[in-house]
């Protein structure tokens, strides 16, 4: 049950016609507070400690989809994150779909056998063959590129002989990440054990997807994804279950994928907050990966172009080894990067403090354009006019009826609020009764618009959430992208402009600095190295950390500097932090009823959105697990009362202010 105080398991009688098919791992249906309600049959036992015990209602399915390795993740995520089992297999099991599961009922039959009354042996529960699918011998696994790094052939050799080995890997710009994880994951399986690799979005997914194909060759991998939709991801779900690929690879929701003897765990760019859960305990996928390597003592690789705090830590606390090219090599493969508000660039332009593209910037994608090389310009909106202000008074423009900001869609659109959609056709200032508009922050389109009139005869596309462009081919051209949608150029980019750096830089935010450099490190990376004349250009000033780690392509200097930083304020990941967020009275509730460490500190509270405010709970990190069990059994006490506010309570959010 998802309510905090009946997070426990509880016991049924098997009737004797349910003998066969009530295994550990099936859904079932049983009557609980006179209601039936659906559940998961975890273990089998001859005995009960309850004298009076009601009957399974029903078993819905014989094939067991709970593997008794997830069973014991999800309970420990659940742990890590003060939330309850059951929403925990919420995430780790998708819904069922019975016509896909009919293709599968066959083999769960042949593959059944009696349970046993106690002692039940754990592959047993299993559906398929508890070792690694193959179609053959897989032949020695070359290092390749992973010679551009020393520690590299170490790692494959690591895999290979089956040791859990664990890195943390920086990747050099231009890197096909996507080939370098299939070698890794065919080391993995040369060892006859299975991995796991988790990735942002769907366009990482397909281009992991196609390498592995080229690596591993068809059918020995499988690509599980919420995008999917309901029938293809159940079957892609039940399909790692009866193992029959030594691979899974996704997004997010394959992070509790079942895969038969875990040998690797691996993830690419961490620090994307699309790996994080949006649904309770709010699970991030790099921890529960690394809870995955510890619990099965399984290989971990955490990659990237740029290095979160998270992942600094590891390697400073000797639980990974980094992974880093030698200098000689960075240097040869990274592009000419030049900040555009530095002292020398000031000199030569004095606008280039103001303007949105100096002349550096216009110069660079002039002459890349002349030498048929495509230009990448990454602005951190989307849309035409995402924010506007009066033109008279400079004041924000913003929504009459819930205050919401404008914006407007076109040229000579009319301007409507971003959070209710109202049009607002006669919008009027409230403080100086002006009715002209101007921008306060451009989007892509309207960047893509200003580009083509500056770059006349240039074609001109834009990538975004809206679209994302595939692979761009060779040829003169100007690419508009928003963070995380850059296409790869065939052969690289010959400049790559990095607008309106404030906007990343200013956010009221703790990791406004990591993201900032982790976004503009994703497009730096796509250009060609400075010998092949590639440049990035980016609109701020050069003795900012962020652009000064850029400059030097040094993720992992930058990622230190935070964590120290970090450390000496009593931040995450220094420390572990709660954030408890709901009404005053309930969360002055919730706390009085914790039994909170004594080295707990109670940081606010702090206004959050409507009525509602936030107050944090810091911790030291040996303390991490006494808080997560105090604030669970506190939310229990109030589930148990039936307190009518509820408290939504987050573990290390990536949010907190």
């Amino acid at each position: 049950m998802p309510l905090p105080h009946l997070d426990r398991p509880f016991d049924y009688l098997v009737a004797h016609g349910l003998g066969e098919d009530a295994r550990p791992g099936v859904r079932v249906k049983v009557r609980f507070a006179g209601q039936q309600v659906d559940g998961w049959l975890l273990e089998r036992l001859d005995h009960s400690d309850h004298p009076r015990l009601a009957y399974l209602e029903k078993v819905v399915s014989p094939v067991p989809v709970l593997a008794p390795e997830v069973l014991r993740l999800a309970r420990a995520v659940a742990d890590r994150y003060a939330g309850s089992l059951a929403d925990v297999l919420r995430l780790a099991i998708p819904p069922r779909h019975a016509r896909v599961e009919k293709e599968f009922l066959p083999r769960a039959d042949a593959t059944a056998t009696p349970t046993p009354p106690a002692d039940p042996d754990p592959a047993s529960t299993s559906v398929g063959p508890q070792v690694v699918a193959s179609e053959g011998p897989v032949a020695p696994v070359e290092p390749g590129g992973w010679r551009d790094y020393p520690a590299g052939p170490a790692l494959l050799r690591a895999l290979a002989d089956g040791r859990p080995a664990r890195a943390v890997w920086s990747a050099l710009p231009g890197e096909d990440w996507a080939a370098r994880y299939a070698t890794a994951v065919a080391a993995t399986v040369a060892a006859g054990r299975g991995a796991l690799v988790v990735v942002p979005d769907g366009r990482d997914l397909d281009r992991l997807d196609a390498a592995l194909t080229a690596t591993l060759g068809p059918d020995r991998h499988v690509c599980l994804s919420a995008a999917l939709g309901p029938a293809r991801r159940y079957r892609a779900f039940l399909t790692a279950r009866h193992h029959d690929a030594p691979v899974v690879i996704g997004t997010r929701a394959a992070m509790f994928a079942p895969v038969a003897r875990l040998g690797l765990v691996a993830i690419w760019d961490d620090g994307d907050d699309l790996h994080a859960e949006p649904r309770a305990p709010y699970p991030h996928a790099r921890e529960v990966l690394l809870t995955r390597a510890q619990l099965d003592e399984a290989a971990a690789l955490v990659g990237g172009y740029a290095r979160t705090a998270e992942a600094q830590l590891l390697v400073e606390t000797g639980w990974a080894r980094e992974v880093v090219a030698a200098r000689e090599v960075l240097r040869a493969r990274t592009p000419a990067v030049t900040p555009t508000g530095d002292d020398p660039q000031l000199a030569r332009d004095p606008a280039a403090a103001t303007a949105r593209l100096p002349s550096l910037a216009w110069t660079a994608a002039r002459e890349a354009l002349r030498a048929e090389s495509p230009v990448l310009v990454q602005v951190p909106r989307r849309g035409y006019l995402p924010s506007v202000a009066c033109d008279d008074c400079r004041t924000p423009a913003r929504c009459a009826h819930c205050a919401g900001p404008l914006a407007l869609p076109s040229a000579g659109g009319t301007p409507a609020c971003r959070w209710c959609g109202r049009v607002a056709a006669a919008y009027a200032c409230p403080h100086c009764g002006g009715r002209r508009l101007r921008a306060s922050v451009t989007g892509a389109r309207r960047t893509a618009e200003e580009l083509g009139r500056a770059f006349p005869g240039v074609p001109v596309r834009t990538s975004g959430r809206e679209e994302v462009l595939a692979d761009v081919p060779g040829g003169a051209g100007l690419v508009i992208a928003t963070p995380g949608a850059e296409p790869v150029a065939e052969g690289g980019y010959g400049a790559v402009l990095l607008l309106d750096t404030w906007a990343l830089l200013t956010r009221a935010d703790l990791r406004a600095g990591e993201e900032a450099l982790r976004r503009w490190a994703a497009a730096a990376a796509l250009a060609r190295p400075a010998a092949d004349g590639g440049r990035v250009v980016v609109v701020a000033d050069g003795a900012l950390a962020p652009v000064q780690a850029l400059l030097r392509w040094d993720p992992a200097w930058f990622a230190a500097r935070e964590l120290a930083e970090r450390r000496e304020l009593g931040f995450p990941p220094a420390v572990r932090m709660a954030s408890l967020t709901g009404a005053p009275d309930a969360v002055a509730d919730l706390l009085a009823q914790a039994r909170l460490p004594e080295e707990a500190q109670l940081l606010g509270p702090v206004p959050a959105d409507g009525d509602r405010e936030r107050m944090l709970v810091r911790v030291p990190r040996a303390r991490a697990a006494a808080l997560a069990e105090a604030l669970h059994a506190a939310a229990g006490v109030r589930s148990a009362r039936k307190a009518a506010d509820s408290v939504r309570l987050q573990v290390d959010p990536l949010a907190m202010f």
